[in-house]
């Protein structure tokens, strides 16, 4: 099983993540040894494990 459900996920990226919509878009920051800090609107700044949650990919923002 692949540990980091992210691996894809680079800084600049935008995302949201799947469990907290209220969070907002997020933007991420970093991504180092499967931990992928994250600017969320609504939130702020959020280190996430890759191993647990799939943040999902927004391609276009309006």
């Amino acid at each position: 099983m692949n540990d980091n459900l992210n691996l894809f996920l680079e800084p600049g990226m935008f995302v949201r993540h799947p469990n907290q919509p209220d969070w907002g878009l997020g933007q991420v920051q970093s991504h180092i040894n499967g931990k992928i800090t994250v600017n969320f609107e609504e939130t702020g700044k959020v280190v996430i494990d890759g191993s647990v949650i799939a943040l999902e990919t927004v391609y276009s923002i309006d």
